[in-house]
């Protein structure tokens, strides 16, 4: 394709892009390239869905969920396994042949219906992780596409077209005699700050994130509260139920063996994602609050009485603090806080004098929701065991952020809930060594957990069954299966990198906006920032930001006393997820600071 590379005139040039964009509305949707002042280069991006093409609004990129012609589309009849970050659920393969054999144009030149044709083929497998590469090699001109490192085009409604490094300066200048004042922003550029983490590949993983808002593309910065699923998670939970619905165990049938597979499979996926030493360690309950009154009734109904004492953190979720209180009523044991410091970070000195021969278990949070401080679990656990209590770790906040491996981290329990990482609601796990799980009586009764029943006596099966009475959430439990598969083919370590970039970026410009107070200003902190506006309440500030499509939490958080320890009874809190993006960031910082200066 040497003729990318020595095109004799202006007019050839822009017979070029118009091939390669046709149907894209112009140069109007190109990114901007934008240098803020702490040196990181960003991706804006300037889109007015009433501008955008009728031939985009046919095929509907603006919000592809429309477009699908079969959302579940399978090979052979088998489920699909999708590659973290392509596009590869079948929906968006479908997706992708649809929109992109569209722009094809067959009136150009043979060479340029060829790069058309190549186009087509090429979308719907992407991958910026590098799935799939290896089966591109014959759909990919190597002069034009590359895949380790490519040059992307990112319109904000969702599309993607990958350009090779050679190409780059071809197609800015092709660009430039047209009096465009746009130009193609590629992942080099945001290699320093994002180690070429390409966001907009994970964004076409998730349907929800191509909704309009108000008429506004939406920005989910509500991820502390929920996070949203990609599709393979919502095509594994249709899948279930349309091809594996049954009850679990005991049954001879096969729909009964399939289902009994899938939540048994995903009981493993949860013990390797943890990196707990047995399956029997892993018991499913309803979420993060469950789990923790499951080992108050439990475990605690059983092992805390009058006299005795526990320790949780001035940082607590509710759902840390009210199980405990409501036990404390009925036993009689004493409750003591670990206090913070005005940034929101635990006093470690202050909790090692909490300490009596009284102490019984610590139960704290891993990372606070309402300001987003990591606590130093290991520290706290090596402190808590070496005075003979037991320890529960709260991880509803940070399954999601950070690699969690409870053999090296060593508490006795460790909870959280699936919404928070990208899965369904309504499941969740606890983890607990199991030996100590076999001394505990269940705080339920009833079938699945039991060997043999008579009217003088029950024998309870041995961890988890013991604590799984009743039908169970079993789709939800393989969907969240599906959704930590998903995590892990992206990898914890890259998303803990790319978020923290996200957070510093946004601590950054909101330090430069008047009136804007930030809460919680811990130096080890995960995607979360809480703030208020002189002047205005959280929820007039909320409502701003809704009508411009951006979804925060406004409130306490189900958080009250760390806010009111630091002087608020509520706050604004956007929190972040990896498929965020400094353009969302930068969309939010201008809302509020022209909210904060009157400007609306």
């Amino acid at each position: 394709m040497s003729q990318f590379n020595n095109i004799p005139s202006d007019k050839e040039l822009e017979s070029v892009v118009n091939h390669l964009f046709k149907g894209l509305s112009g140069f109007n949707q190109l990114a901007h390239v934008s240098h803020s002042d702490s040196g990181v280069f960003q991706r804006k991006v300037t889109t007015d869905y009433d501008q955008i093409s009728a031939h985009d609004k046919e095929f509907n990129i603006a919000n592809p969920q429309t477009s699908l012609k079969d959302p579940l589309l399978r090979d052979e009849g088998k489920f699909p396994l999708a590659q973290a970050g392509d596009g590869s659920s079948p929906h968006f393969k479908q997706e992708g042949r649809d929109a992109f054999n569209s722009y094809a144009n067959p009136s150009h030149s043979a060479g340029l219906e060829d790069i058309s044709q190549k186009f087509a083929d090429s979308y719907a497998y992407q991958s910026n992780l590098g799935a799939n590469s290896a089966s591109l090699d014959d759909l990919i001109p190597k002069d034009i596409f590359a895949f380790n490192n490519p040059i992307s085009y990112q319109p904000e409604y969702g599309d993607e077209i990958p350009f090779a490094k050679e190409t780059y300066s071809t197609f800015n200048a092709a660009i430039s005699p047209l009096g465009s004042p746009y130009s193609f922003v590629g992942n080099d550029l945001l290699q320093d700050h994002s180690s070429n983490f390409d966001v907009y590949a994970i964004r076409k993983d998730f349907p929800i994130l191509s909704e309009y808002v108000n008429g506004r593309p939406l920005v989910w910065f509500d991820n502390a509260a929920t996070t949203q699923k990609p599709q393979v998670v919502i095509d594994r939970l249709a899948y279930f139920y349309q091809h594996e619905n049954s009850n679990i165990h005991r049954a001879a049938h096969e729909l009964a063996a399939c289902a009994t597979d899938a939540y048994e499979k995903a009981r493993e996926t949860i013990q390797s994602f943890i990196n707990a030493k047995s399956v029997n360690e892993i018991i499913f309950t309803r979420g993060t609050t469950e789990s923790i009154n499951l080992i108050a009734n439990s475990w605690g109904a059983e092992n805390l009485k009058e006299g005795d004492e526990i320790i949780i953190s001035n940082l607590e979720h509710h759902a840390n603090i009210v199980p405990w209180q409501l036990l404390s009523q009925k036993n009689g044991f004493k409750i003591k806080v670990i206090p913070v410091n005005d940034a929101g970070e635990l006093l470690i000195d202050e909790y090692k004098k909490l300490f009596t021969d009284k102490t019984k278990l610590v139960s704290f949070t891993h990372v606070s929701n309402a300001l987003g401080t990591v606590t130093p679990a290991k520290q706290i656990i090596e402190i808590a065991h070496s005075a003979g209590a037991k320890v529960l770790l709260d991880g509803a906040q940070s399954i999601s952020h950070i690699k969690v491996d409870v053999q090296d981290l060593n508490p006795d329990f460790f909870v959280f809930s699936g919404h928070k990482i990208f899965g369904p609601t309504g499941i969740g796990a606890v983890y607990g060594k199991e030996e100590l799980l076999n001394q505990t009586q269940p705080y339920q009764g009833g079938g699945n957990m039991i060997q043999d029943v008579t009217f003088e006596k029950t024998i309870f099966h041995p961890a988890p069954n013991r604590f799984e009475a009743g039908t169970g959430n079993i789709a939800d439990a393989v969907g969240l299966a599906a959704a930590l598969d998903y995590v892990q083919k992206i990898r914890i370590d890259r998303i803990a990198k790319y978020e923290h970039e996200l957070l510093d970026y946004a601590t950054s410009l909101f330090t430069q906006i008047t009136k804007v107070k930030l809460i919680g200003t811990a130096k080890d902190k995960a995607s979360v920032m809480s703030f208020t506006i002189d002047g205005f309440s959280n929820e007039e500030v909320g409502k701003v930001l809704n009508d411009h499509g951006i979804a925060v939490r406004t409130g306490h958080h189900c958080a009250q006393p760390i806010l009111r320890r630091l002087g608020y009874e509520n706050s604004v809190r956007p929190s972040f997820a990896f498929y965020n993006t400094f353009a969302e960031i930068d969309l939010l910082a201008d809302v509020v600071r022209k909210l904060a200066s009157s400007k609306f």
